[in-house]
């Protein structure tokens, strides 16, 4: 196996799919119509999405000693992500992510196993020589002391640090403000910018992130696109138009389809168009990874819908 271009840092998950038309209720369960048992989480899906788009990536994070861990710790291998940095603790599996995908829109809800956080990877637990020796990383939020450590590192070593800073709502914590300084690029979904900001409109809040040290701030908006802010000015792509199975793993496809353009110094707007295009062929299939293309697929669907491409 070649030594991985792109390492991820964070989570990977053993997902359990369930497609449905209503939330089952304690007094009526109601029925599905479709499920999958797959492999997901932020930084692992990532990583699969880089490694099918030509890269080679490595995984690196926790794991359980059952045979649940085994399926998860598998389903990156079988994709060509080095997992020899995992790190396996005794006992179960806690990483474990129920996905409640509606039958119509393809809109989905998370339910994870409670705990699932409760032994994170320490610092002392990295492999300085294996991160540094990849041109980027990516970190996902879940580590975070870890996180931190590895991405100093990167700096250090004149590499690029990629964080995935999630959609949620609520403030940052400090120890995320400080992850964010050690960034390159900052990908969010929806939301994330104006808490972190105060400040709505993505223009305005991404260039108040990229005084924190950032050089690019993309916020990824599902069937809006996605909004791009660098020293340069900023840019709106817009979404590419699928039939919508799951978006589950969409953002995450983003990602890891980001650090091909940003590994082989592509421009911006092409890395984010490609991204773009990659994240939306995603959503065709049920489940995180089912549906992340390889390269060439992507490039054929980008001239399909104008935007011939090569790399």
């Amino acid at each position: 196996m070649r030594p991985p271009q792109v390492v991820g840092l964070g989570l990977a998950t053993v997902d359990i799919v369930i497609r449905l038309e209503s939330m089952p209720r304690w007094e009526r369960a109601g029925g599905f119509s479709d499920f999958a048992i797959q492999g997901g989480g932020m930084s692992g899906t990532a990583m699969v999405a880089a490694s099918r788009l030509g890269l080679s990536a490595g995984w690196v994070g926790t794991a359980g000693s059952d045979p649940t861990a085994d399926i998860k710790v598998r389903s990156l291998r079988e994709e060509g992500v080095d997992v020899s940095r995992t790190v396996r603790r005794p006992g179960r599996e806690q990483q474990i992510i129920l996905v409640y995908v509606h039958e119509s829109t393809g809109e989905r809800v998370f339910s994870g196993m409670k705990g699932m956080g409760r032994e994170p990877l320490r610092p002392d637990e990295l492999d300085r020589g294996y991160l540094t020796s990849a041109d980027a990383l990516l970190v996902d939020g879940c580590h975070q002391e870890a996180a931190l450590q590895a991405a100093r590192w990167m700096r250090q070593a004149g590499r690029r640090v990629v964080v995935d800073a999630g959609a949620t709502r609520a403030a940052p914590s400090a120890d995320f403000r400080r992850l964010l300084k050690e960034a390159h690029v900052v990908i969010s979904g929806s939301g994330f910018a104006e808490a972190a900001t105060g400040f709505r409109d993505p223009a305005k809040a991404g260039r108040e992130i990229l005084q924190q040290g950032p050089e690019v701030f993309v916020q990824t908006e599902g069937a809006d696109g996605c909004f791009t802010v660098s020293a340069d000015g900023s840019f709106r792509t817009p979404a590419f138009t699928v039939e919508v199975t799951d978006t589950t793993g969409a953002g995450d496809t983003f990602h890891g389809a980001y650090l091909v353009g940003l590994t082989e110094g592509w421009p911006l707007e092409q890395t984010v168009l490609f991204a773009s295009a990659a994240a939306a062929m995603s959503c065709r299939e049920l489940g995180g990874r089912s549906g992340i293309p390889k390269r060439e697929a992507v490039f054929a669907f980008l001239a399909e819908n104008g935007h011939p491409m090569e790399g």
